[in-house]
C-alpha cells in the first residue's frame, strides 16, 4: 500500500498511468484480486452510496431524537429558491445530510471512511455525477482515487475521532472527496492531491465532541461542512491553487495535532459541545432513559 500521496504522483509520472490505476493496481495486489473484482467490488460501493441517498426517509427521526427530517427543511428551502448557495451547492448540504441522518437513523450507508463521516463523498460525487452526467465507470474511478488518498492518511496519521478528533474522520473523508472531485474534473495527480492537502489544512485540529457519545450531534450537521469544505477546496486546486505546506506533510501534522489533543476532545463525549450545560443534560436524560428500558 501506498504510503505517500508523492509516491502515487511520482508513479503517475514515471509509468503515464491515471491515479486511480495505480491505486487499484495496487489494491489488487495487496487483496490477491483480479482488477475486474476490484471495479465490480468498487461499483457495489458506489451504489450503496447512491441507495444511501435516495431510500432516505424525511420523517425519520433517530433513536435518541437529537436529529432527522433536517435535509427535508433544507431541500425545501432549496426548491424554494430561498437558499443563499446555488443549486449544486444547495444539493451537496442536503445530501450530506440525507445519508448522515440516514446513518444515526440505522439505515444502511457506507463508512467514507466512516460512519461518522458518510455523507461527505456521497455529496459530493452523486451531485458530481447529476451536474455532469459522468458515467458509473468514472464514478468507480473517483472511488479509487479518493480511497488511495485515504489508505496514505490511515497510514500516515489516522482516521479515527478516539485517536486523531473530527480532522480524522470529517477532515480525511473531506480530503477525499476533494481529491476524488479535482480527478472528475480532468485535474492532474498533483492537483489531486494538493485539493486534499488544502481540505485537510482547512479543518486542522477539528475535535471529536460527540454530545451523549452518540455520532449525531454535531456529527451530521459537520458532513456538511467537510462536503462544502471538498467542493471548495477542488474549486481552489482546479484554479492552479497549491498548498504551501506539502500534501504529506499536510497529513503527518493532522497526526501531531490529534495527538495533542487531549482526551476529552477525541470521541470521549465529555469535552467541546458535549461538555457543554445543555450536552451534559442530554447525556443525563439518555442515560436515564436508557436505565428505564
Amino acid at each position: 500500500m501506498y504510503k505517500t500521496l508523492r509516491e502515487i504522483e511520482e508513479d503517475c509520472r514515471k509509468e503515464n498511468l491515471p491515479f486511480w490505476k495505480l491505486v487499484q493496481r495496487d489494491d489488487c495486489h495487496e487483496e490477491a484480486m483480479s482488477e475486474e473484482d476490484s471495479f465490480e467490488k468498487m461499483r457495489g460501493i458506489y451504489r450503496a452510496m447512491r441507495e444511501s441517498d435516495e431510500r432516505y426517509d424525511k420523517n425519520l427521526v433517530s433513536h435518541s431524537g437529537l436529529v432527522g427530517t433536517d435535509a427535508e427543511k433544507v431541500r425545501l428551502r432549496r426548491e424554494a429558491g430561498k437558499l443563499l448557495c446555488d443549486d449544486f451547492t444547495g444539493h451537496v448540504m442536503e445530501r450530506a445530510l440525507r445519508v448522515a441522518e440516514s446513518n444515526a437513523c440505522m439505515k444502511r450507508i457506507v463508512a467514507a471512511p466512516t460512519a461518522g463521516s458518510c455523507g461527505v463523498m456521497p455529496a459530493v460525487l452523486l451531485t458530481m455525477q447529476d451536474r455532469f452526467q459522468f458515467d458509473e465507470d468514472r464514478m468507480v474511478e473517483a472511488l479509487y482515487v479518493a480511497g488511495g488518498i485515504g489508505g496514505v492518511i490511515a497510514q500516515r496519521a489516522s482516521l479515527a475521532g478516539a485517536e486523531g478528533g473530527c480532522q480524522a474522520e470529517i477532515g480525511s473523508a473531506s480530503g477525499m472527496a476533494a481529491g476524488a472531485a479535482v480527478y472528475l474534473l480532468g485535474g492532474s495527480a498533483d492537483a489531486i492531491t494538493h485539493a486534499c492537502a488544502i481540505a485537510l489544512a482547512s479543518i486542522l485540529g477539528l475535535v471529536c465532541d460527540p454530545v451523549a457519545g452518540l455520532v449525531e450531534v454535531p456529527c451530521v450537521k459537520r458532513n456538511v461542512i467537510g462536503a462544502m469544505n471538498a467542493v471548495t477546496s477542488c474549486d481552489m486546486a482546479m484554479s492552479g491553487i497549491r498548498s504551501r505546506i506539502p500534501p504529506d506533510e499536510v497529513i503527518d501534522a493532522m497526526k501531531s495535532v490529534g495527538r495533542a489533543l487531549p482526551e476529552e476532545l477525541r470521541e470521549t463525549g465529555r469535552g467541546g459541545l458535549a461538555g457543554t450545560p445543555t450536552g451534559v443534560e442530554i447525556q443525563k436524560k439518555m442515560h436515564g432513559r436508557q436505565e428505564k428500558s
